[in-house]
């Protein structure tokens, strides 16, 4: 079962976007636009799993695998004539993400004329990033090759782990021996390539922790991406859970697993840019950099998310009713929300905290009546200084970061939410 969506207005007038998009996305970052792509297919849908997926590839027109990118065609249209209608100034994608459910459970023509989409709707800018999601078992060399030609420029493995009993307790059907053939095919291509781990599943042991992490690392991928284990209620997991037929580790366990990780890739040479994201010197993901950094970016297809300056913005979940809206000529926008000073000032706490180069304290200077409050010469708010001082002294901020800083400690990683908690005040 997939999370609800949030609680929202609908657009004005059905298909409209609000007021406040234009003045609001004026003030973003200019020139800083992505698009992610929500493909909701999958061969098995796994225990843990509350993604907005399905394992029926024929849901109907439009919804179907077969005719998917035809209605995700439409969409896009849909959102270039809204955007246009607002007065929005356009600007050409930085960022591609194809994301799911599993991508490339779809034939890579359909992938490649994705890209095409999107460089027909908005234009891809120069050297633009372009990602893809896959699981092991759904490509081969062909495929990835076909991949590099289309345009993107990164793959992203779903690999999870290298021990076959925290595979089989996760519901990945693939094997850890398919997992360095795929990332040699996607090379060989002149692909980027991304292993993504997950670390406190029911029984792993600290050492099947440090045989996913050591294997990743002599497969010899770009970039890692580590997360512990969230069990949502609702899924098949959390209902085995619940019988008792599985334990979950302690927060003290993932806790030292996190630790691990962080030693471990470091002294591969992997370097952390954000808390659960490690690679190579100049192969960080720019998309996911671009939700940190508070891009503007448009989400298509079932259930994906929107973000034009202080609004936001979700489709209608099910293939079958998104289908639907968008063959009727409507936006599938179910709701809509404009985020206030106060949540977008949470937002830009523990978005940017999360970052290597962390946040920019002046950031946080608040405008009153009487004008700015008052602040330090390095920029940060008075208000602020003991607060830093006692999170520096808690080693959760580093002492030495540059002055009007504040940057996390590994401990502070750990703590993020807190350290958020007391910056915002």
């Amino acid at each position: 079962m997939s999370p609800a969506p949030p609680e929202g207005a609908s657009l004005p007038g059905g298909d409209v976007l609000p007021d406040r998009v234009r003045t609001a996305t004026s003030r973003s970052n200019a020139g800083s636009f992505s698009v992610y792509l929500h493909v909701p297919y999958c061969r098995v849908r796994c225990g843990y799993c509350d993604f907005n997926t399905y394992t029926n590839l024929a849901m109907g027109r439009g919804a179907s695998a077969g005719d998917y990118v035809d209605t995700l065609a439409g969409e896009l249209r849909l959102a270039r004539a809204t955007m246009d209608t607002a007065g929005l100034q356009q600007r050409a994608v930085r960022t591609v993400f194809v994301g799911g459910g599993t991508p490339t459970m779809l034939p890579v023509g359909d992938l490649a004329r994705m890209v095409d989409l999107v460089r027909g709707t908005w234009g891809l800018a120069e050297a633009a990033e372009v990602t893809t999601e896959a699981n092991p078992e759904t490509v081969d060399e062909r495929y990835l090759a076909g991949l590099a030609r289309a345009g993107f420029t990164r793959v992203s493995f779903g690999m999870q782990s290298a021990v076959p009993r925290v595979l089989a307790v996760l519901d990945r059907v693939h094997t850890p021996e398919r997992v360095p053939k795929v990332v040699r095919w996607a090379r060989r291509a002149g692909l980027s390539t991304s292993l993504d781990l997950i670390y406190g599943a029911p029984g792993e042991s600290a050492g099947d922790w440090a045989r996913s992490l050591d294997e990743a690392i002599a497969i010899g991928a770009d970039h890692v991406s580590a997360y512990a284990l969230v069990i949502e209620e609702g899924t098949k997991m959390w209902a085995r859970v619940r019988r008792g037929e599985l334990e979950m580790p302690g927060d003290d366990d993932e806790a030292a697993k996190y630790e691990m990780a962080d030693a471990i890739l470091a002294a591969a040479g992997y370097e952390w840019y954000e808390i659960s994201n490690w690679a190579r010197p100049g192969r960080e993901c720019r998309h996911n950099e671009a939700y940190w950094r508070d891009w503007d970016w448009w989400g298509a297809g079932p259930g994906a998310h929107s973000h034009l300056g202080d609004v936001r913005m979700w489709n209608v979940k099910h293939p079958v009713a998104w289908a639907g809206r968008v063959r009727s000529g409507r936006l599938p926008v179910a709701g809509h929300e404009v985020v206030d000073t106060g949540a977008r000032e949470l937002e830009r706490v523990m978005l940017g905290i999360r970052m290597r180069e962390g946040l920019e304290l002046a950031r946080l200077v608040r405008i009153g009546r009487d004008g700015a409050e008052p602040t330090m010469s390095d920029g940060t708010p008075r208000r602020l200084v003991p607060v830093v001082s006692r999170l520096v002294d808690d080693g959760l901020l580093d002492d030495a970061a540059p002055a009007g800083r504040a940057v996390l400690t590994l401990r502070g990683r750990l703590m993020a939410d807190h350290v958020t908690r007391e910056l915002v005040g």
